[in-house]
């Protein structure tokens, strides 16, 4: 198994999602510090960020759900301001944490039909990871075939970049343990037991499916070879110096 780890960092988490970009920096810089700890940085880190309340709400102002239309690109480039500077705070924070980080911006690098990514450059992300540089990527506006411009998740990108740079570890961290189904962490998921369950969508502005939209891309990671976890924050070191973390497994179909 390949000792490169994604980390993908919630917007929840990074900012106030009922607030307008208001960005957590204490949550960040905690972050950043439990990167910089664990030692990953050697093995290979990419980490993915969400929008939280610095996308979402322009993304919906915009209808960017819909798509685009000539003449009306307004949306796509104030959205992809507000998700870069956020980007750049990030950047900025794990910098100063001692975390060999650059950020990167999907708008420049992919593109989708329907609402799905079908080509993102990443050989440059692969350059990056053998040079010890830590690629921070975010949930952004994208063009697309067919609607003309789409938003792509976090979550998404996390999938997409977990198999083309051969990832051997994916942990998701939110404001909750896990997936909670009434009210209790769900420790597996799989295939099966994934429609079984009962799961809440955010109570805040989001575009990209919430908690759902997690585990869908997650399962179909996980189809393809690569099992991931979901976790609170706080346990962030944890997951990557491979201990417990009382979070939630997401595993491919039983044989």
């Amino acid at each position: 198994m390949s000792d490169r780890v994604l980390l993908k960092l919630g917007g929840s988490v990074i900012t106030d999602k009922s607030a307008d970009c208001a960005i957590n920096r204490e949550s960040l810089a905690a972050i950043a510090r439990a990167v910089s700890d664990s030692g990953a940085q050697a093995g290979g880190i990419v980490i993915i960020h969400g929008a939280g309340s610095c996308g979402h709400p322009e993304a919906k102002r915009y209808q960017l759900e819909r798509g685009a239309v000539s003449g009306v690109t307004e949306g796509i480039y104030v959205t992809n301001r507000v998700v870069s500077g956020l980007n750049e705070t990030v950047v900025s924070i794990l910098r100063e944490n001692g975390v060999a980080a650059v950020g990167l911006h999907p708008l420049h690098t992919g593109l989708a039909d329907n609402g799905r990514l079908i080509a993102f450059e990443y050989r440059h992300l692969e350059r990056m990871l053998e040079l010890g540089m830590v690629p921070v990527i975010h949930g952004d506006v994208v063009m697309d075939l067919s609607r003309g411009a789409c938003i792509v998740s976090g979550d998404q990108l996390a999938r997409w970049l977990a198999l083309g740079l051969k990832v051997g570890r994916v942990g998701l961290a939110t404001d909750v343990p896990g997936v909670l189904d009434g009210g209790h962490v769900v420790q597996e998921i799989t295939p099966e037991t994934a429609p079984l369950l009962q799961i809440g969508d955010s109570k805040h502005t989001d575009v990209t499916g919430g908690m759902r939209g997690k585990i869908n891309e997650l399962l179909e990671l996980a189809e393809a070879g690569i099992g991931s976890e979901i976790f609170h924050v706080s346990r962030v070191g944890d997951f990557l110096t491979r201990k417990d973390h009382g979070g939630t497994r997401v595993n491919r179909a039983r044989s």
